[in-house]
């Protein structure tokens, strides 16, 4: 190369700027499609931010359906709690198409879907095909409340009437609670409430119901739901908080076979 620069020096002027041009041409493409690929990749951050900022680990949420709800992404697990009922969901993130994140609950069912760009979209029994949800402010985090043996008590005498009521027959909840399940299993006779009176909603709500006669909840190695002889056997599992008990949807599901 040192005995061509020395012979040729015009040659390889025009070469070096040829070269140079071909360079520029070709680069820039090449830019643009990295540029175009990070972007796919990791989003285009400084546009992102012009956007919209992100939104605070718990906020509140309102759907264009006026649907209000609190998402809680402040800790390992993704809890999220209508507005209009008592029941915290506790949701398995994955990833979709074009990077979005999709949320469901403990029988597959998809809540929730969030884009990169912080849009969100609802799922429920209304608005199956989704519905836009907007920002409406910072929340406190989603907790249950500590339950001692007094207050469980009282809550499964009142879920026994409630079920009762709802079922038109006598329904019994029972349990074997020890300090670290008591919290669970009120939640989950909690839970059990709401599921039962999903199922009065359906046309054979009344034959479905029929078969439960009580209700026990146990602790357990993991959290499941099973019906056998009138029985509606619920386990929880405190080691796992909030996703140690099965959801509505699932006690709704089973009883509904």
């Amino acid at each position: 190369m040192a005995r061509t620069e020395i012979r040729f020096p015009a040659v390889v002027a025009i070469a070096a700027a040829t070269l140079t041009l071909l360079c520029l041409c070709t680069a820039a493409p090449a830019v643009a499609q990295d540029a175009s690929l990070k972007d796919f990749l990791f989003g285009d951050k400084r546009g992102e931010s012009q956007r919209q900022a992100p939104p605070p680990p718990v906020a509140r949420y309102v759907s264009e359906t006026g649907e209000g709800f609190i998402l809680d992404r402040s800790s390992e697990r993704t809890l999220m709690r209508f507005e209009s009922s008592p029941e915290i969901w506790v949701l398995q993130p994955t990833v979709g198409p074009r990077g979005d994140i999709i949320y469901k609950n403990d029988i597959g069912e998809v809540l929730l879907r969030a884009t990169r760009v912080g849009g969100l979209t609802l799922f429920t029994g209304k608005r199956p095909a989704g519905a836009a949800a907007s920002l409406a402010g910072a929340a406190g985090p989603i907790r249950l409340k500590a339950i001692g043996p007094g207050e469980l008590l009282r809550i499964l005498l009142g879920a026994s009437v409630r079920a009762s009521r709802l079922a038109r027959h006598r329904i019994s909840f029972e349990s074997e609670a020890t300090p670290a399940s008591s919290t669970l299993i009120a939640d989950a006779a909690v839970l059990s409430i709401v599921a039962i009176e999903r199922l009065t909603q359906r046309a054979d709500g009344a034959a479905r119901t029929a078969r439960i006669q009580r209700v026990v909840i146990v602790e357990g190695r993991r959290p499941d739901v099973i019906l056998r002889a009138g029985t509606l056997l619920i386990a929880v599992t405190p080691s796992l908080g909030m996703a140690g008990r099965p959801s509505s949807e699932r006690i709704a599901a089973v009883t509904a076979k």
